[in-house]
């Protein structure tokens, strides 16, 4: 047992405290000995502690209040309830409210160690869990969605909106924004995030098994099926199923999860007993599904089944003032990740990264700001430290054009061209628009002025 393990005894007769205290201390834990129960529920509010052992016939307030009391505030505390042996069958009672175990008076010594070492084990994997949440929150909370963008910060908001519900979300965007992020900050931002978390990409597996894989299969369903699997859409019941490039689905799939999007059940491959499931469907694509209906390739029904909240992430190019952002957050996490010294990017190599158009997303970004980290040798990233497609203007300028429209409106690409220009200013004079005008080489009203046209937020 681990002596950091902290048992609380709560006993109106003193002589078996001094008992429980001196057995329990010698075994290895930390123990707080209290007489009065008032006293020790009120210890509890500002101590941290493993595990309870409490007497069942206390004056003014009973081991079965204490054990109440325990499971509505502290619920992962387990609590051991002492009786004497004539109340065995109202320390069974007590069991149906929660307690993880009853120990008879006069009392073994082997048997209330043996007791009190299954509940601080049971109490140390509480604990492992609570932290385990704690750093899954941490790493896939809304915080973790960085920006402060316009287009960001709507994207925040919906999810915001979107998570206490139980609606199907539909997250749309480019290869690399982040969608299963939003996923993952969509479940652990909603009522399901003590669920689990599954995730599944519909376009890496063959139709066949990716069958098997959302629905599960019986034994002997197919050949090599050894043994009954049960499927993501089960390992999923209670929290939140994730289907990545859900536009791969095939007609036959596409069948198969409308039903369970309608009705909630489905029956493995090879089997006959219908399964029913409680989950929240979170599905994400880079193709335009609308199109996809409208070329037969997409159920029209299931599109509209999936697109009950509708979450669309902007590409990096149109959120440029994050960049900077994004690069030290990936700074930070990159080197504490890999044990290594943080690295400073120079004004210069920042504007490289934020004229750059970015065709991986922030994929992309987060592998340059990583190959950086690992092969330049200063503590300072400047330009020539650069990928070369990144610091060649030419491959700029080429990447620029490619994404310009095949039918091209000049008037309205030099608007573009203006918006990018200014977004690239604001980053660079750190959103102080004064200074974004001199670089420019306009005045600080026509900035505001242009901000208001292009909806380009200026700070």
């Amino acid at each position: 047992m681990s002596e950091t393990t902290h048992i609380l005894v709560i006993d109106d007769e003193k002589n078996y405290l001094l008992v429980l205290e001196a057995l329990l201390t010698d075994a290895g834990y930390a123990v707080t000995a209290l007489n009065d129960p008032e006293t020790a529920l009120a210890f509890l509010e500002e101590s941290e502690v493993d595990v309870v052992i409490t007497d069942m016939k206390m004056p003014r307030v009973t081991g079965r209040e204490v054990l109440e009391r325990v499971k509505k505030t502290w619920p992962h505390i387990p609590v051991c309830i002492m009786t004497a042996f004539g109340s065995i069958e109202g320390a069974v009672d007590v069991m149906k409210y929660g307690a993880f175990d009853y120990i008879t008076k006069p009392f073994s010594n082997d048997e209330l160690l043996l007791s009190v070492q299954n509940a601080a084990e049971l109490s140390r994997v509480h604990r492992q869990y609570r932290a385990l949440r704690a750093n899954l929150e941490e790493r896939y909370g809304t915080h973790q969605i960085i920006g402060r963008s316009k287009a960001i910060r709507e994207v925040l908001d919906m999810v915001d909106r979107a998570a206490p519900s139980r609606s199907t979300v539909l997250i749309t965007g480019e290869s690399g924004t982040g969608k299963e992020l939003v996923a993952r900050a969509i479940h652990f931002s909603s009522p399901r995030n003590s669920g689990p978390f599954v995730s599944v990409n519909c376009m890496a597996l063959n139709p066949g098994v990716l069958e098997s894989e959302l629905f599960g299969h019986e034994k002997g369903s197919f050949t090599g099926a050894m043994a009954m699997r049960r499927g993501r859409f089960e390992q999923a019941d209670g929290g939140t199923l994730f289907l990545d490039e859900i536009g791969e689905l095939t007609p036959e799939l596409q069948v198969k999860l409308l039903r369970v999007l309608q009705e909630r059940r489905f029956e493995r491959v090879g089997g006959g007993d219908e399964i029913e499931v409680d989950i929240r469907v979170v599905a994400a694509t880079n193709k335009d599904l609308q199109k996809e209906v409208e070329n037969g390739t997409f159920r029209e029904d299931l599109y509209y089944r999936l697109n009950v909240v509708h979450v669309a992430l902007p590409p990096l190019r149109e959120r440029r003032e994050d960049i900077p952002l994004l690069v030290g957050h990936f700074v930070e996490k990159l080197a504490r990740d890999n044990g290594m010294r943080p690295k400073t990017f120079t004004p210069e190599a920042h504007d490289y990264l934020t004229g750059y158009e970015w065709p991986g997303n922030i994929r992309q970004l987060q592998n340059v700001v990583e190959r950086c980290l690992v092969l330049v040798a200063s503590d300072t990233v400047g330009v020539d430290d650069l990928p070369p497609e990144i610091r060649d203007e030419e491959s700029q300028l080429k990447s620029a054009v490619d994404l310009l429209p095949v039918r091209l409106d000049l008037a309205d690409t030099l608007e573009k061209i203006e918006a990018a220009l200014i977004r690239r200013a604001l980053v660079r004079a750190e959103f102080v628009q004064v200074k974004a005008a001199e670089l420019l080489g306009i005045s600080k009203s026509l900035l505001q002025y242009k901000l208001k046209k292009y909806g380009i937020t200026g700070h």
